[in-house]
């Protein structure tokens, strides 16, 4: 099996080069770029653009980037990277700690955000989750319940007008493809599998990240919300209802 592809966006020379030592210590092929700009010319594409390229064609399996490069900034290269490919988890290293800031990257379809100064096995560990979730016809592991809840569940799932096929990574609502991002996608599958139980967002985030739950209430808020935002279109937004006090669940 080939090494997993990993593209390090960060224009500082000394943390770029120990990350990379770091996650090519753990079997990844890491890719070196030092501004936003390098960035684009390794995974092509102009910001705003249309791309003909299929999302299958993107030469890396995973991005982590910095937000303030040269040349492209973190933020415009996460938006070029979404326009790529829905399912290549982003991971946002970066000094600003501002809950705005994080809460506006994970809009744009960040995966994760880790503050500078970070532990280099905190961020390789995370670097593990999101590449163990990318989802290669493996049907998704709740980490709440274990595996064994989910061995002998059927990939393919329907909900009113939604239809989910775990296997192929493909959701559509009333009949038409909904282009989500991996977290948004394990979210929506594990209210799809459960669709009378209320998620608490602990119960959510553990098990769309495949991690013990670390995170302040809006990082799940978040992502509920740009699901709800790519659903409008086909009417079933509604379908996602807040329990408030308790989190989230379908409405029948």
């Amino acid at each position: 099996m080939n090494e997993p592809r990993i593209l390090i966006v960060e224009d500082d020379a000394d943390i770029n080069t120990i990350v990379a030592t770091r996650l090519t210590r753990e079997g990844y092929a890491c890719m070196q770029a030092y501004s936003g700009s390098e960035a684009r010319l390794l995974i092509g594409g102009t910001p705003g653009a249309t791309n003909d390229a299929p999302a299958s064609a993107f030469p890396f399996d995973l991005v982590i980037c910095d937000l303030m490069l040269p040349g492209l900034t973190g933020e415009e290269l996460t938006a070029l990277v979404r326009e790529r490919t829905a399912e290549t988890p982003i991971v946002v290293v970066s000094a600003r700690t501002d809950t705005a800031d994080k809460i506006d990257l994970l809009k744009l379809g960040a995966d994760d955000y880790l503050t500078k100064p970070f532990d280099l096995d905190e961020l390789a560990a995370r670097v593990a989750v999101q590449l163990r979730h990318r989802g290669h016809g493996a049907s998704l592991e709740i980490a709440r319940e274990g595996a064994a809840n989910t061995a002998g569940a059927t990939p393919s799932l329907r909900f009113r007008s939604w239809t989910l096929d775990a296997e192929a990574r493909t959701f559509t609502a009333a009949g038409a493809p909904v282009d989500l991002t991996r977290t948004e996608f394990n979210i929506v599958e594990m209210l799809m599998r459960h669709p009378k139980r209320v998620f608490s967002k602990q119960e959510l985030f553990e098990g769309a990240w495949g991690e013990v739950y670390a995170a302040d209430d809006n990082t799940v808020n978040v992502h509920v919300s740009n699901i709800r935002a790519k659903l409008k279109p086909s009417g079933t937004s509604d379908y996602i209802k807040t329990v408030w006090g308790m989190g989230f669940k379908l409405v029948e």
